[in-house]
Parts: C-alpha cells; structure tokens; sequence
C-alpha cells in the first residue's frame, strides 16, 4: 500500500469518477491510475469501485466505508509534512484564504497588509465565492482558513471561531425620499424596489426573515453577490440598496448615501473555520490574531481540542 495509490482513490472520488481527469491531476497516466487503484484493492481484498466495462460508476458499499479511512490517511499524511515544515522554515510558506467577496474585498485588506509585514516570506493566496463555496475549499484542503457568515456553523468537519459582529445598511442615492429625518421601518422600505444579497450571501437570511416575521412582502428586484454591483445599481437608480454596513466607504461612495438599518434586521457574525483535522503552522495562528485579535493561538488550540472531543464523543454516542 503506498501514497500514490489512496490519492488515486481519493481523485477518483471527487473528479466524479473520471480517470481522465484523475490522471491529469495526479500528474500521470490514465492506465496507471487504474493500475493504482487496481492494486489497492487486490491488496485489500475487495472492490471498492462499482465498474461498467473499464469505466468507473460509483463506490461500493465497501468502498464507503475505507474512503472516509483513505482521506484521514492523506489529511495526516499531509499534517506531517506541515509539521516537519513548520519545525525547518517557520516563517516561508504558503497559506490560502478562502472568503466570502464582502470579507474579501472590505474585512481582509488590513489584515492582509499587517500580516505581510510581519511574515514576508509568506506566499498569500486568496480565493472567493459563497460561504458554501468557502467551506468546500476548506474540506476539500484547497484552502487553510475560511472566512465567512455563520454558515460554517453547518459543517460539522470544521472548527468554526466568531470575529465580529456586524450590521446591514440601506443605500440610497442623495436626495432619496428615505432622507427625510424619518424613522426607517421595514414598512417604509417595502414601498421601494430593493437591491440585495443573493440568497445564501452576507446575511440575506436576516433579511428576509425580518420581512418574514413583519407579513411584509418586500420587491426585490435584482441580487448580486456583491456590495460594489448592488451599490452601482443603486447608483443608476434601480432601487434602494441593503448591503453589509462594512460596505458602506463614505469616501469612496460619494454618490451615494447610507442609513444605518442596526434596528430592522438581527446583528451577523463573521466566522473564521479551518478543518478540524488540519496542521495549522505558525504563522496560520498569527494570520488568525492579526484578523481578529481576540483569537490567540491558545484559544484556537483550545476551541480545536473541544470540537475534536465534541465529535469523539458523538461517534460514541452513535456507536452505542
């Protein structure tokens, strides 16, 4: 049994069974994928892919129960050299962030910046898309740390730390109706098209459940992903803007102007997550404190061995 061969099965697994693209990430053949994986299972005695001709279809009973076994192997394997890593070059590495565009574009860049001077040597990849997006590239070991809403909460193979709270926004252009000294109510906002997060984006379960829970039935006539598309729309006078209160740069969004909306939907958390089985080098735990200082490496370690302990003894649990 060797390396080669469970990353055979691994790929094989997430490129939906196509040894063609197997191969091509692996870096070799397609007959030698198979020969991999052909070898593996006389090693182990049993099948565990369900084949139609030469082609592969599905795992096997079998094989669903060793894939899980398989990935733990790589994930340690992969820790390993992380360790020996950290131990012969501390502060020279990669790291990867995966993030949401709100916490990308208006949350990071300080961090970012700060990070870089203290850790210069440090290659910074950053990758963005939906918090669903985010905890993907996370499970899948794309990437080291993920920062997103309190989605990350769902997946139970991360460990999942909140950084800070933070608001909504109405964006309107100057001289809109909604300037008026008024109160701002959900009422008074129904009465305009809005512009806002897509579902599953920056909060919008906040949104429409504080519309929800008023009988309200607001117009929503465009969503985006994007703060900067929501307020150029905004702009062009399509409708009134409800984005991230971080979003909001007074400077930079000179035509447009903002209301703080804090008293009509619930506070969000921004989450950091990270796999729970993953090595985390140094200079990961002071990318983490430089973004939210309040988790120091030993609270990390800390909330990390609780989850660890948490899932151990569900499995218990589900075993008894």
């Amino acid at each position: 049994m060797n390396f080669q061969q469970l990353r055979s099965v691994r790929e094989a697994v997430r490129r939906g069974f196509n040894l063609t693209e197997v191969a091509h990430a692996l870096h070799t053949s397609q007959p030698g994928v198979s020969r991999q994986i052909r070898e593996l299972e006389e090693e182990l005695g049993i099948d565990l892919f369900v084949r139609a001709g030469k082609r592969l279809t599905g795992l096997t009973e079998p094989g669903r129960q060793v894939l899980p076994i398989v990935e733990r192997l790589l994930s340690d394997s992969e820790s390993l050299r992380q360790a020996s890593r950290d131990f012969s070059e501390r502060d020279v590495g990669p790291l990867s962030i995966a993030a949401t565009h709100s916490q990308a574009r208006y949350a990071l860049p300080s961090a970012v910046r700060d990070f870089r001077q203290l850790y210069p040597q440090v290659t910074l990849s950053l990758h963005q898309g939906s918090p669903k997006h985010v905890a993907e590239m996370l499970l899948s070991g794309e990437a080291d740390v993920g920062i997103a809403t309190e989605a990350l909460t769902q997946y139970e193979q991360l460990v999942t730390l909140p950084c800070y709270q933070w608001t909504h926004a109405v964006v309107v252009p100057p001289n809109h109706a909604l300037l008026d000294g008024q109160p701002l109510t959900l009422e008074r906002l129904s009465r305009f098209p809005l512009i806002t997060y897509d579902v599953g984006y920056t909060g919008r379960a906040h949104i429409d459940e504080a519309f929800e829970e008023a009988g309200i039935t607001p117009s929503v006539v465009l969503s985006a992903m994007d703060a900067d598309v929501i307020k150029t729309y905004v702009e062009l006078g399509m409708g009134v803007g409800i984005v991230a209160s971080i979003a909001f740069d007074q400077d930079r969004d000179r035509n447009l102007r903002a209301i703080e909306a804090r008293s009509l939907f619930k506070l969000n958390m921004t989450r950091l997550a990270f796999r729970r089985d993953a090595y985390l080098r140094s200079y990961v735990y002071a990318f983490i404190e430089t973004f939210a200082p309040p988790l120091t490496r030993q609270r990390v370690e800390a909330a990390a061995r609780l989850s660890s302990a948490k899932q151990d003894d569900d499995a218990q649990q589900e075993a008894a």
